[in-house]
């Protein structure tokens, strides 16, 4: 695998992490959510999000750089929306179709998992589609189900899936140091 930096995102990598964000969804969620849904996503309105969500606080959101500059994932964290038994959430983990399987999106899950911890939240959920496959990645990593719910996307009712990790610093402690990203 190439070198891969792990580091904060910055706004001029908005663009970037929309153009990817709508490739990961236009992939992973083929023959799970309406082709006419995925077509229609806007990286235009993406780009903005990502532009305003980094401006907010550029610590919360994560990219994966290869050697060329190129962003090949991204992730995003903050305090928990909803069940507040975690106190924080992973909101977004997508990987570059190319780029998958080849340890980056543990370490984006790594980097935000302690950016939770430097900023007092020290559980975490994360909800994904449950037709989604890499929900067996969370598993693998030591998430545990703890809910379900349905939600509306593009028009249709679709089931996801919450994992939990209960202890963000045991689990980082047991990660092996070639896994620790410096601090920003």
């Amino acid at each position: 695998m190439e070198e891969i930096t792990i580091r904060p995102a910055r706004p001029s990598d908005a663009r970037s992490i929309a153009l990817l964000d709508v490739e990961t969804w236009r992939a992973t969620y083929a023959g799970v959510l309406s082709t006419s849904y995925l077509v229609g996503l806007s990286e235009r309105r993406r780009e903005a999000g990502w532009r305003a969500v980094i401006a907010r606080e550029p610590r919360d959101v994560r990219v994966a750089i290869d050697p060329t500059g190129a962003i090949r994932g991204f992730g995003s964290c903050g305090p928990n929306r909803g069940d507040r038994a975690f106190t924080g959430e992973v909101f977004t983990l997508y990987v570059a179709p190319d780029w998958q399987n080849q340890g980056i999106g543990r370490r984006l899950l790594i980097a935000l998992f302690r950016r939770l911890v430097a900023a007092g939240r020290h559980s975490a959920i994360l909800w994904v589609l449950s037709d989604n496959p890499a929900r067996f990645f969370y598993e693998r990593l030591g998430a545990q189900q703890v809910s379900r719910r349905s939600l509306a996307v593009g028009g249709s009712n679709i089931e996801a899936t919450a994992y939990g990790w209960r202890d963000l610093r045991g689990f980082l402690a047991a990660v092996s140091s070639e896994d620790r990203e410096p601090e920003s």
